[in-house]
């Protein structure tokens, strides 16, 4: 089975948060220059395209990147079509067959153009967090930025899911992928001391 890449891709346009650091590719250096190779050069906020976040983003005493625990990134996911509603609420989910994943993808399809940071998004409601880990769930991903409304400063839902031991995966490209089961792959790199990390996300059928 071929592997789906859902990341967004990295370039000059790509959205980032209102004043955040841009995406910017450059050669250094040229193999003109040097003879032999070419050599990029790479500035970016750790919150760029598909992402994850450890709670040291919102949380001085969380833990970073390299502290997280790698197999929460790979393994059996379910994804759910919850487009077409302002927040995810626990009745959205709760009647979900989650078949034993322990990771759930949430498709809601609320930021159409990555080329624009979006005005609104569709969030997490408080309550899902606590459902999802009664169920064994231990990875949620989205398809927006954020799983907190774009303007919230007291994130609730980041909080409420660090609560539960879920971790984080945002900005994902779901568009033409459908609810069905799948395995996932999105690995963060180690970088030390980070609040987040890009990641190449990518996941197949069962």
């Amino acid at each position: 089975m071929n592997w789906i890449d859902i990341s967004q891709t990295l370039h000059s346009k790509t959205a980032v948060w209102p004043g955040d650091t841009p995406f910017t590719f450059s050669l250094n250096w040229s193999k003109q220059e040097t003879g032999s190779v070419n050599v990029g050069k790479i500035e970016m906020s750790t919150h760029t395209g598909t992402h994850i976040d450890a709670p040291f983003h919102f949380d001085n005493e969380g833990k970073k990147v390299l502290d997280l625990d790698l197999t929460r990134y790979i393994g059996r996911a379910i994804l759910l079509d919850v487009s077409n509603r302002s927040c995810i609420k626990v009745e959205d989910i709760e009647n979900a067959s989650l078949e034993d994943c322990k990771i759930v993808l949430l498709k809601t399809m609320s930021w159409k153009d990555r080329s624009l940071f979006p005005e609104n998004i569709t969030y997490i409601e408080m309550g899902v967090a606590e459902n999802l880990s009664k169920r064994g769930v231990k990875l949620i991903g989205v398809d927006v930025p954020s799983v907190d409304p774009l303007d919230s400063k007291q994130l609730i839902a980041h909080h409420e899911l660090a609560f539960h031991d879920i971790h984080i995966l945002e900005g994902l490209v779901l568009d033409e992928v459908q609810e069905g089961l799948y395995e996932l792959i999105a690995l963060p790199l180690p970088i030390k001391d980070a609040d987040a990390s890009p990641v190449r996300a990518v996941i197949r059928e069962i």
